[in-house]
């Protein structure tokens, strides 16, 4: 079957299976439920039932990713609002992503050494908390395998958002300043769009938690891989 020209379908099919996801994870209120796993896994098997390649796919999927970019702007607002907020905690806020950042390296790297990996998956794994576009470049410049690093991401993303406020909860952290800050320097953009949902204070500290993750990791990995021996 021939889907060339295709783009308002793949779309509409995207767009369509997403809201459907969130309609079973609202109506279960189960977080292993999460919208973007449930999408992923029913985009895998119609795309492959119906023999689509990605690169066909993708002619349609350029559309969201090119909306994705000012959606990420977006996040921006909720930021400014809690601009005093933010300036009166700044030391802390600063010290608590400094100590996210340094121990999210380092224990990835110590786990995957621990299981055998090689020297380019350990690479690949190490900026697994930040975003795609900057885990992609971080493991290029440290001599990682992007497209694994991009998988890798995506997977810490979901998991992140699946079991994140669970964990905090377990933990005894009740503060929607230190949880949606943990969930944005841990599960980057797919847990700040859980911590949106849970509410807007969390989301803004989950977006900051995100924004400073993403340019301490850009900025130190290299030097902390190289400490340790990479």
């Amino acid at each position: 079957m021939d889907f060339s020209g295709s783009d308002i379908i793949f779309i509409t099919l995207t767009l369509g299976v997403y809201l459907m996801a969130r309609r079973i994870n609202r109506r279960t209120h189960l977080s292993v439920f999460n919208p973007i796993l449930i999408t992923i896994i029913c985009l895998i098997v119609l795309l492959t039932a119906f023999g689509i390649d990605y690169e066909t796919y993708c002619e349609g999927g350029k559309y969201i990713d090119f909306w994705l970019k000012p959606a990420i702007v977006a996040l921006g607002v909720p930021l400014y609002k809690q601009l005093e907020t933010i300036k009166h905690q700044t030391i802390p806020l600063l010290l608590s992503e400094l100590a996210g950042c340094i121990v999210g390296v380092v224990s990835v790297v110590i786990v995957a050494e621990l299981l055998g990996a090689s020297r380019e998956v350990v690479l690949s794994l190490a900026p697994k908390a930040v975003t795609t576009p900057i885990a992609m470049e971080v493991a290029s410049v440290t001599g990682g395998i992007p497209p694994l690093t991009s998988a890798v991401v995506i997977c810490t993303g979901i998991f992140g958002s699946i079991v994140g406020f669970r964990v905090l909860q377990l933990g005894g952290v009740k503060s929607s300043i230190a949880a949606g800050l943990s969930i944005g320097t841990a599960a980057h953009a797919i847990g700040t769009a859980g911590a949106m949902e849970k509410g807007s204070r969390y989301g803004t500290f989950s977006s900051l938690g995100l924004i400073m993750n993403g340019l301490l990791t850009a900025l130190l990995a290299p030097f902390i891989l190289r400490f340790m021996g990479y």
